[in-house]
């Protein structure tokens, strides 16, 4: 049956290693700014988010792997311009200091290897798999810093209210919050652009894993700083607790443990909201589980 299916398509063995040996070339090609992109993810913790990234790609394309029997190698022009694309913004970054161009370029030129092998039929069949790899493009610093500073701004404000309806006798002046005489920095706890990056990625996970109707999907996406946010300030709590009644080296462990952990309880909370809906009869799922 494995033959038939092969012949019928049109795929062979070769089109594996051909698209493995594609990629690697690639890497191999721009391997300063790969080098470079692993390297700012394990120095800097606002992209620590770039590891997931992997596990994001192959769990959307396991969700979807039944969607390989439809697919047709054929096609290789998108992987060429995009070969062609990627190697500019490469090579541009590169020679300018542009480092978000020449990352990009890098993950763009790998991108084009292997649909040059694999036929563009695949882009189109795994696009969600093959849009969140912008994720592994590391966010400017100018960029992060706009972002960040609101969203630490109205979590640290949530998160004294929420602190003291609980009965905290905490102080909070802008980002720094004061408990049991220990002031613990929003922007340290818990950073709100490493939440916002990561919670998206378990906000992408969940919409396009779960058969979903698209105008849900777009609702989903869109509210994921408002997920960050409360998931910010559901960490941030106990760890000022922890905070002023353990010692700095506990409190930390916990502040890191507890980032991860935010992770399963915003999918799972998303889960819950979705099955509210279908217990209320909101039409959020398609008919067919082929939607998803």
């Amino acid at each position: 049956m494995r033959a038939a299916f092969d012949r019928r398509n049109g795929w062979t063995p070769w089109h594996a290693v051909g698209a493995v040996f594609a990629a690697a070339v690639a890497v191999v090609i721009a391997g300063n700014a790969w080098y470079d992109l692993v390297h700012v993810a394990r120095r800097e913790e606002e992209s620590s988010h770039i590891w997931l990234v992997p596990i994001v790609v192959a769990w959307l394309v396991w969700v979807r792997r039944s969607r390989l029997r439809t697919v047709v190698p054929g096609g290789r022009l998108p992987g060429t311009l995009m070969i062609g694309v990627g190697w500019f913004c490469w090579s541009w970054g590169y020679r300018h200091s542009i480092q978000s161009m020449w990352h990009g370029g890098a993950v763009m030129m790998a991108l084009g290897a292997i649909l040059v092998v694999v036929g563009r039929d695949l882009l189109y069949r795994f696009l969600p798999a093959v849009l969140v790899l912008v994720f592994l493009i590391p966010v400017p610093k100018t960029a992060r810093v706009k972002i960040a500073q609101p969203l630490e701004e109205v979590t640290a404000s949530v998160t004294g209210s929420v602190a003291e309806v609980l009965g905290m006798e905490v102080q909070q002046r802008g980002n720094l919050i004061t408990f049991e005489g220990r002031e613990v920095a929003i922007a340290e706890a818990c950073n709100g652009m490493r939440m916002v990056f990561t919670l998206f990625l378990a906000c992408y996970v969940f919409a396009f894993v779960t058969p979903l109707r698209g105008y849900v999907r777009a609702i989903i996406l869109l509210a994921s700083p408002l997920t960050a946010v409360v998931c910010n300030v559901i960490r941030l709590v106990p760890t000022i607790w922890v905070f002023g009644h353990a010692t700095p080296e506990r409190a930390e462990l916990f502040h890191d443990v507890s980032g991860w952990v935010m992770l399963i309880v915003a999918f799972l909370g998303l889960t819950g909201i979705v099955r509210l809906l279908k217990w209320a009869m909101v039409p959020v799922a398609p008919f067919t589980l082929a939607a998803a």
